[in-house]
């Protein structure tokens, strides 16, 4: 086998919508494979360019580079009807999908019962809701689990009976939690249509693919989606996702050794957003916090939900580079923070009168950010396109992230564009 062949993984740091799908499309060029690991279409990675918008929800995001494999692993959880959707919109700009998208057989199908468990879990939920985007991944992550799952190779046999017995199932339990208000018959149609149109791809032992790749010398990228803040394991819980956002989740959701790893790139906003409910100990509530929102666009690509916005917190970002093993940082979103005449960065946090300088078990409640003040540097930075033209004052504040959570900043993000995007040393 070729050992010298590593594959490289690229992953949110905060809380997710870090700007991942933009990095991936700039840094595909220099892979042949790019392969989703986890998450399911509750993520929207958003890539501009040529003047034009796409979010992709399920498809990885080299789809767009010519010529590149691009597979969905099993670590995925898939709705038909919506990667359906999803594909038919990239076709019309001109992008084949199906001589270059793979899809594994032991990704497990999102159904449309899903959707319902999940509204209606959330419903019984009252107050504490984790606030899902009700596109039914978490049911679908529960069946997973509990050995119920429906996977993607289930529609190359029997199909039909297999789908029954489980939507059978589903209407049991969705009875049992009163919730029998629903007429899914649309929903249905439209998604065995997203079934028939998935038999079209190369649905593929992903696990087996990825090592022969490997093994053939190519290079490959995962792609992780929300963000490490979100992980079921390491995230502020129970307000996370349904699944491993972490590097680890790369070696599970593709089937791939941890020897194989080798570069993890870490993705984090110059300053931090988080979506619906959770802890969340630099959120501004002020116009501040307002104005980070209006200037960096910070609604969701998926649902269109308003953004939290907060200073960057160096306390979590560590945390998140330690158990992520992150070898160099990519910073989206700096020009967000163009105009203000000072930048805060939380350095500590305050807890029960205690300076703390670690994440700790529970952040949702008497945790106070400690911050250092930086002076900002009052330049528009969207038209730079090196380094040498950044202003002193910005390269301060890279300065001060990179001694502060001790790794490289090796790419610099200064606008949507693909343009926009300065690569420092990589």
């Amino acid at each position: 086998m070729n050992m010298t062949t590593k594959v490289d993984v690229l992953l949110g740091l905060q809380w997710g919508d870090e700007g991942k799908g933009k990095v991936v499309d700039v840094l595909t060029p220099r892979y042949d494979v790019i392969a989703r690991f986890q998450g399911g279409p509750n993520a929207g990675h958003t890539l501009e360019f040529e003047g034009q918008k796409y979010v992709l929800r399920s498809i990885p995001s080299g789809i767009f580079q010519g010529g590149k494999i691009n597979i969905i692993g099993n670590g995925v959880v898939l709705a038909p009807d919506l990667f359906m959707a999803e594909a038919k919109e990239l076709e019309k700009s001109g992008h084949d999908l199906r001589k270059r998208l793979h899809i594994s057989k032991k990704a497990h199908l999102i159904m449309p019962t899903h959707r319902l468990l999940d509204a209606a879990i959330e419903a019984a939920k009252g107050k504490n809701k984790v606030g899902t985007t009700g596109k039914g991944i978490g049911p679908t992550y529960t069946d997973k689990i509990s050995r119920n799952g429906l996977r993607v190779g289930d529609i190359l046999d029997n199909f039909e009976e297999k789908y029954a017995a489980h939507k059978a199932r589903h209407i049991a339990m969705l009875k049992s939690l009163n919730y029998t208000d629903y007429d899914i018959a649309e929903i249905e149609k439209n998604w065995m249509e997203g079934i028939e149109y998935m038999r079209q791809f190369a649905i593929v032992d992903s696990e087996h693919e990825v090592n022969n790749l490997l093994r053939d010398g190519k290079t490959v990228l995962c792609e992780g989606a929300q963000g490490t803040m979100l992980d079921v394991d390491f995230g502020s819980y129970p307000f996370v996702t349904s699944s491993n956002t972490i590097c680890a989740g790369a070696c599970t959701g593709l089937g791939i050794g941890p020897n194989r790893i080798g570069h993890v790139y870490g993705i984090m906003k110059a300053y931090c957003t988080r979506v619906g409910a959770g802890p969340f100990p630099t959120e501004l509530f002020d116009e501040t916090g307002k104005l980070i929102r209006d200037l960096g666009h910070e609604y969701g690509a998926v649902t269109g939900r308003e953004r939290r916005c907060g200073w960057i917190d160096l306390v979590a970002l560590k945390y998140a580079i330690m158990v992520n093993g992150v070898t160099e940082l990519i910073m989206m979103k700096s020009d967000v923070l163009d105009g203000f005449d000072t930048i805060k960065a939380c350095i500590a946090y305050k807890q029960n009168g205690q300076r703390i300088d670690y994440f700790p078990y529970n952040i949702e409640e008497g945790i106070e950010p400690i911050y250092q003040e930086l002076p900002g540097w009052k330049t528009d930075m969207t038209k730079m396109t090196a380094e040498e033209q950044f202003p002193k004052e910005f390269c301060q504040y890279v300065k001060f992230l990179e001694e502060q959570l001790e790794t490289p900043i090796a790419i610099i993000s200064v606008g949507p564009d693909r343009e926009q995007t300065i690569v420092r040393n990589l």
